[in-house]
């Protein structure tokens, strides 16, 4: 099978989507790996060292795309939709909840549609978005720390304290993986770190993990505006696999918040859990709001690619080296976790919450029951 790699053009994005120790593996087991030149640069990774491993470069993203199989970092641009045809198989983050125009330009090509943020174990476990969001979250609080300086019009607040005066506070949505990262970093330099989640279990395992360092609230509009209120930094790190995220803080809740605070909503790839969230990028990450300042990224690991690269390839290779090996039919029937992968099949939306999101029917191929 051959597997194409283009060039990532997302606004200050430097990840790739495959290694060279990947294309070692696919060229060995019989497989054609092309990567557009230049594609690894941004993670350090040369063009030499893939033809090491065994994979053609090619000069234009026209050929990359020209693979079988095309498997990408990010949601493809709209520069990119001219490369969707009937038969291709696309192997990357999609986002299409926040995304209807995406969604219906792969409906209409025929493209089979894999995203990484939905392909899913049995127990729940989102085995591709996990390392994303171990990074994201860890980022979140030394994004917060940074914008909490005056210079860079935050209020002037050392999240750490020191001796003889107060930390800041850190409120934190969501207690799963971004949201534990999140904590540890905070914790990590000295904040007072607050966290709320609907699930006691995930409120649990924090008390557990940090030996009651960490506030645990349930979730609820009330606990919500009272952290609100009480935020230096508020973290978004809400996840329903595959769906929009809910908005836990409404514009008017912004007038309650202290004067220069400041906001990183890392939700904001699925909508944002913030109503004033919308997506920003690295070279202008953030914008201010009723005096709040918002930093939401839609792509922060694509700051740091030397680390989020690695271990991104790691969680998608054995998807991607199995549907070379047997095809995309065998592997949807055969393997659980990318068949809740698939987002759009046979010019259908195919995940339920997707569907949902977008108000659009859900119809999953016949040929795969």
């Amino acid at each position: 099978m051959i597997i194409g790699t283009p060039r990532e053009v997302k606004e200050d994005e430097y990840r790739v989507a495959i290694v060279p120790a990947g294309v070692r593996q696919l060229t060995l087991a019989g497989h054609e790996a092309l990567i557009e030149t230049g594609a690894g640069n941004g993670s350090g990774i040369s063009d030499s060292e893939y033809e090491s491993a065994g994979a053609r470069i090619v000069d234009s993203a026209e050929e990359a795309w020209s693979a079988q199989v095309v498997v990408k970092v990010k949601e493809p641009v709209e520069a990119e939709y001219k490369y969707f045809r009937k038969g291709l198989v696309l192997y990357t983050f999609l986002h299409l909840a926040a995304a209807g125009s995406l969604a219906r330009e792969l409906m209409k090509a025929g493209v089979t549609a894999i995203g990484y943020e939905t392909v899913q174990e049995p127990d729940g476990f989102l085995p591709i978005l996990t390392p994303m969001s171990e990074v994201a979250g860890r980022m979140a609080v030394q994004a917060g720390a940074k914008y909490l300086e005056k210079e860079h019009g935050g209020r002037g607040i050392l999240l750490g304290g020191v001796p003889g005066v107060s930390p800041g506070k850190v409120a934190i949505l969501g207690a799963g993986v971004v949201g534990s990262n999140a904590a540890k970093i905070a914790l990590g330099l000295g904040a007072r770190t607050m966290v709320l989640d609907t699930d006691l279990r995930k409120l649990r395992r924090m008390e557990e993990i940090f030996g009651g360092r960490v506030e645990t609230l349930v979730s609820n509009p009330h606990n919500i505006l009272a952290a609100v209120r009480e935020a230096d930094l508020l973290v978004g790190a809400v996840l329903v696999a595959g769906a929009k995220a809910p908005w836990l803080v409404t514009r008017d809740m912004l007038k309650i918040m202290k004067p220069e605070s400041v906001i990183v909503d890392v939700s904001v790839d699925q909508g944002g859990c913030v109503e004033t969230s919308r997506p920003t990028s690295h070279s202008s990450p953030t914008f201010v709001v009723d005096s709040v300042t918002h930093y939401c990224v839609s792509n922060m690991p694509g700051a740091v690619p030397c680390t989020s690269t690695f271990a991104l390839a790691s969680a998608t290779f054995s998807g991607l080296f199995e549907i070379a090996e047997k095809g995309i039919d065998k592997t949807v029937k055969e393997n659980y976790h990318i068949r809740h992968g698939v987002n759009v099949a046979e010019g259908n939306i195919t995940h339920p919450k997707v569907s949902e999101s977008l108000g659009m029917p859900c119809k999953f191929p016949e040929k795969w029951n």
